[in-house]
């Protein structure tokens, strides 16, 4: 006979089995196919199409476009985290988020590869936002549902390089194919097929009707907020990292004008840099991830991780800002590298320990993911202000990595995890 306990223990508990292999090699396929989703446009297709509908304000379109966007997954991630959180379909609570995300992605990609005017650039990208943030919403999630705290910091390591090898196919196909059309096309047929391994063998654990809670707008839209009185360890790694991601935003959005107006390349050579610094980058990155986030396991801490990786991010952003070259640029990708590997990695393990409830994993991981998704909204405003002062790329810069610094030090006002 069964105990009231055990659907409790089934879906809910904190796991306690080591996640298998192939599980594992399922999820970085289809964060592979999420993240060049998201960064093939923001790196290189979104900036083309700025400058093809509006050459003499790209700036001030791209700016649009990604802050909508932005805004976009700011508000949905949390959302739909939320809704996978009370799905109790038998497929699971998060295969039908990643599914129908993926399929409402490469429709966006679709539409985006033929978008030529602004309002359609801005619509299509906002729809590609909502689709991918319930993906990453529900993907996010399946940590926390069937990885051990013990063994987070190499799975989320191994994520981290998911997440730098999309940024690195999404660059590579937006350089290699030749055109802003083929690009999306290409980018929504990888998102489509890297997810598929997933869906097959996803081995999510169904939530039982009977421990869905009743549905209240009211409580439904409280929940977001998650008190930073009751749970300062929770606002702290939610602070710190939007932090962190303010500093890297403002390097990343406007990369391809820093390298035309900068370091002075012309339209090919900037797009061909892109690529090869995001490569640098992402090798690097690819490194440090594992070594970090395996280094913090076997050690059982994570926040001084954290601190001198965000110190070594920022030291990359101050290269940038004062030294305009290629051979610098190279040299700011290999120490970004360094530094952002291993803070991606073992942040995400030391997120995962501070969640309030488990319940509520999801949604609580979608609000986290609002500090990675705001700074996207804020960077343009910011950077715009910091140009607009005359005070040029190395201002900017600067300013980022002032932020960044500033993410890395307040990790120490994290109490619950060494």
């Amino acid at each position: 006979m069964s105990t009231p306990t055990q659907p409790v223990d089934r879906a809910l508990r904190e796991p306690t089995e080591s996640a298998a292999r192939l599980w594992v090699l399922w999820l970085v396929l289809a964060s592979i196919g999420l993240w060049s989703g998201f960064f093939g446009p923001i790196q290189v297709l979104l900036a083309q199409q700025s400058e093809a509908v509006s050459p003499e304000h790209k700036e001030a379109v791209l700016a649009l476009v990604t802050g909508v966007g932005a805004l976009v997954s700011t508000v949905l991630n949390p959302v739909w985290g939320a809704f996978s959180d009370r799905t109790t379909l038998r497929s699971g609570r998060r295969r039908p988020w990643v599914l129908g995300g993926a399929a409402v992605g490469a429709v966006a990609m679709l539409l985006l590869s033929g978008a030529d005017s602004i309002w359609v650039l801005v619509l299509a990208w906002a729809l590609a936002q909502a689709g991918l943030n319930a993906m990453l919403a529900a993907i996010t999630a399946t940590v926390p549902d069937q990885v051990p705290t013990g063994e987070r910091g190499v799975v989320g390591g191994v994520l981290a390089i998911a997440q730098t090898l999309g940024v690195i196919v999404g660059s590579g196909i937006a350089a290699a194919t030749g055109s802003i059309a083929a690009g999306y096309v290409t980018i929504a047929l990888v998102l489509v097929a890297t997810t598929v391994p997933y869906a097959l063998d996803s081995r999510d654990i169904p939530l039982p009707q009977e421990l869905r809670p009743q549905f209240r707008w009211s409580v439904f839209l409280r929940s977001f907020w998650v008190s930073p009185r009751q749970h300062p360890d929770f606002g702290w790694a939610w602070v710190t990292r939007f932090l962190m991601n303010l500093g890297n935003a403002l390097l990343v959005l406007y990369l391809l004008f820093y390298l035309k107006d900068a370091v002075h390349l012309s339209d090919d050579e900037a797009e061909d840099a892109v690529f090869t610094l995001t490569a640098v980058y992402g090798l690097v990155t690819v490194v440090t991830a594992f070594v970090g986030g395996w280094w913090s396991d076997r050690v059982g801490r994570r926040k001084v991780f954290v601190i001198w990786s965000g110190l070594i991010a920022a030291a990359a952003l101050v290269l940038f800002a004062f030294v305009p070259t290629m051979p610098a640029a190279y040299v700011g990708a290999v120490v970004l590298g360094i530094g952002f590997g291993a803070y991606t990695a073992v942040d995400f393990a030391l997120i995962t320990e501070v969640l309030p409830a488990a319940a509520d994993r999801a949604k609580d991981l979608g609000v986290i993911n609002i500090a990675n998704a705001l700074p996207q909204v804020l960077a343009p405003v910011l950077a715009a202000g910091v140009l607009g002062l005359g005070l040029g790329y190395p201002g900017l810069y600067l300013v980022a990595a002032a932020v960044s610094v500033l993410g890395s030090v307040l990790v120490r006002r994290i109490r619950s995890v060494d």
